[in-house]
């Protein structure tokens, strides 16, 4: 039922991994059941079947760009709403098992990603060691706690799940390296606005047109809109046919931004509301703050200007 907190979590598997890392910081989803996934589809049908609330999966890194299995799972099939965002550092360590010394370490088990990302450090570390590519974060810390391998890149969580001892820590490259993750659930009202929201699009423009693109931008910033973020996609229907989701600040329950999503309705082809949510803040941030509205476009401002033309197709001229 709309309002009712989830319960029943499911998330990008297998456990020890920074999906479950990341669910693990929402308190709700601490109490309550966690299930991995294999897939992110896996994990978003579970949520349109009714087997779980929600689904925690990645939408971008930092480093590696968008998860773009993601963003096509959520602009297919039945629709899902984000109601949650957040942002976990990636932090890599170097485990094994109790033991094994870091010059001793001849093989290490990998995802991809993470040893892309620890390059630099494995070139200066383990410039002989053999790096072996697995299917996850979990998969390589189990693989080095069954002894499959020396030592394994890992997340943190991943570590202690297994019992593997930390030979290094902070292995990563890129020290402020971050992955976004969503928490998805079945269509509802929003989260209320906090001031300090973000609201994602899925817009298809009408590729037949001369300054389509800028028509949709032009429907933001005319109000005040902040685009955070903007990303293309394919379709899937020809060459050159895309799908743009955009990231802006605002909340669909504000005036203005409520005049844009009307903007954008009569101008696309189709127009996917990914829902409405709060901004990530790290706990230690101070400095940041939500960017204004420009001078006249603000609620009240929107507010203002409403009631005023109220006024006037009463016949009211003051």
């Amino acid at each position: 039922m709309p309002g009712t907190p989830p319960t029943r979590f499911v998330y990008l598997g297998p456990q020890g991994t920074f999906a479950e890392q990341a669910l693990r910081t929402i308190p709700a989803a601490e109490r309550g059941d966690r299930t991995p996934a294999r897939s992110v589809p896996e994990a978003l049908d579970a949520v349109r079947a009714g087997d779980a609330d929600a689904a925690l999966v990645p939408l971008e890194n930092s480093i590696g760009g968008a998860v773009g299995v993601t963003f096509d799972e959520l602009t297919g099939g039945t629709p899902l709403m984000i109601t949650r965002e957040v942002v976990l550092p990636v932090e890599f360590v170097l485990a094994a098992r109790t033991g094994v010394h870091l010059d001793g370490v001849r093989a290490v088990a990998a995802h991809p990603q993470a040893s892309t990302q620890c390059r630099g450090w494995l070139h200066d570390h383990l410039p002989d060691a053999q790096v072996v590519d697995v299917l996850s974060n979990g998969a390589a810390a189990a693989a080095a706690a069954d002894g499959s391998y020396d030592a394994a890149i890992c997340a943190p969580i991943g570590a202690a799940g297994h019992r593997l001892v930390v030979l290094a820590d902070k292995i990563a490259d890129h020290s402020d390296a971050v992955t976004r993750f969503v928490l998805v659930s079945r269509p509802g009202p929003p989260p209320p606005p906090t001031g300090d929201d973000v609201t994602s699009l899925a817009v298809y423009i009408a590729h037949d047109r001369v300054g389509a693109l800028l028509a949709v931008l032009m429907e933001l910033a005319v109000r005040g809109v902040n685009l955070t973020r903007i990303e293309s996609r394919p379709t899937g229907e020809a060459l050159g046919r895309y799908a743009f989701f955009l990231d802006c600040t605002g909340h669909v329950a504000e005036d203005r931004f409520g005049e844009a999503l009307q903007g954008l309705r009569r101008i696309c082809a189709e127009v996917r509301f990914l829902g409405s949510y709060p901004r990530h803040r790290f706990p230690t941030t101070t400095d940041e703050r939500p960017v204004p509205a420009p001078a006249g476009q603000s609620d009240t401002d929107y507010a203002d200007a409403a009631a005023w033309l109220a006024r006037l197709r009463s016949g009211e001229l003051t």
